[in-house]
């Protein structure tokens, strides 16, 4: 892992203890699965940082649970400022444009209109999906979808941002393109916190923790 500069403080994001677990099985043969064991994250200013562990150990629950998507059964988690959600499916509303995602979004965030009409102009540029500003969602490939889905959760430009599996459908041009923007954001002081089953370019985060048994761990 590289070593960056850049502005750090107090946490941005903070979870303490988290737990969570379900319930499988159908009446009357059913068992509680505990996914979350206790974990806890603290995420700076300015930082970037993997959080990795294998298919089922609950990374996505608990970047659910960060988001405030799902409740944990125990624990704590706070956070200044604005979250910024890239989920590991695209959110998206199948017979709305690009351009009208974005005003939808942005109106939700409580963006002016001048705003929204900015970030989307200089998202649709770092992304590379102008051309598709006019077509419904439902048309979209899985590439240019998963475009859109960060794209929405940049477009308020969060202090902090969770991401889960962010770069699946990408490109090598857009994933270049994806690690400059999170270089941008770390030099502007903002968090990112990257979830996957993997991580490469490792250099490229500030730090990385494994989810094992339900509690996270340095790697």
């Amino acid at each position: 892992m590289g070593t960056h500069s850049g502005p750090r403080a107090g946490p941005v994001l903070a979870a303490t203890g988290v737990e969570k677990s379900y319930r499988t099985g159908v009446w009357p043969v059913r068992r509680s699965v505990r996914v979350l064991q206790g974990a806890d994250l603290a995420l700076s200013g300015g930082e970037v940082v993997g959080l990795v562990g294998e298919n089922g150990s609950g990374k996505s629950t608990l970047m659910r649970v960060l988001v405030g998507a799902l409740a944990p059964d125990a624990g704590s988690v706070t956070w200044t400022g604005r979250l910024g959600y890239c989920p590991q499916q695209p959110q998206l509303y199948e017979r709305l444009t690009c351009d009208e995602h974005f005003e939808v979004f942005g109106r939700a965030y409580g963006m002016p209109s001048a705003q929204v009409l900015s970030a989307r102009s200089a998202l649709y540029e770092s992304l590379g999906f102008q051309r598709y500003a006019s077509m419904q969602a439902a048309s979209l490939s899985g590439g240019t979808a998963a475009k859109l889905n960060l794209a929405l959760a940049l477009l308020a430009d969060p202090p902090v941002l969770l991401l889960d599996e962010p770069y699946a459908g990408f490109d090598w041009d857009t994933y270049l393109k994806f690690w400059q923007i999170v270089g941008q954001r770390r030099a502007a002081g903002r968090t990112t916190l990257l979830i996957s089953h993997f991580v490469a370019d490792e250099e490229r985060f500030d730090r990385i923790l494994e989810l094992r048994d339900g509690v996270t761990v340095p790697r």
